[in-house]
């Protein structure tokens, strides 16, 4: 058996302490160790943008991300998003918009556009277009996303596609 390493991190506002071989991704911790499975594990090769966790306030493929990179930062899951036993503004946008289909992107479009929200809380359209462009969907034809994204944030230019694409 491998040797094992110590890791400490708080994920989602909880601090963890959990012994971890130097090889287990982040994507293995959160969902085997910790039961976190809102991430989806798709590509393997930080492709697809499924496993988009925020680690520091910073986009990571969680999928080739090792976990013992994580020590001793903050690592939020889509697990972490809703507040009080309500859903986020941007949870909610994504309900509002019908934002998913099949819902196995949507964890990862809601932290990445969540970072987005964080840095930027009035994106223009183009710049949500830009922070998804590595986050793959096969189902809704990434308007929806958009639009919800625009929405979450209160921006003047929602709603403006919406029409023509639906």
């Amino acid at each position: 058996m491998p040797d094992l390493v110590d890791l400490s991190v708080v994920v989602n506002d909880a601090p963890a302490t959990l012994r971890v071989e130097p090889r287990e991704t982040l994507a293995d911790v959160l969902r085997e160790r910790l039961g976190l499975t809102g991430l989806k594990v798709s590509c393997d090769a930080q492709v697809c943008g499924a496993c988009a966790v925020l680690v520091d306030g910073l986009v990571v493929s969680a999928c080739t991300y090792l976990a013992v990179d994580a020590d001793g930062r903050r690592v939020e899951t889509v697990e972490g998003l809703p507040s009080d036993g309500e859903l986020s503004p941007l949870q909610q946008a994504f309900i509002d918009e019908a934002a998913f289909q099949c819902g196995f992107c949507t964890p990862g479009m809601l932290m990445t556009a969540k970072a987005l929200l964080d840095e930027n809380g009035s994106p223009t359209r183009d710049e949500a277009v830009a922070a998804i462009d590595g986050n793959l969907c096969r189902c809704t034809g990434y308007v929806p996303i958009v639009e919800a994204i625009l929405r979450a944030a209160g921006s003047p230019e929602a709603g403006e596609h919406t029409d023509q694409a639906r």
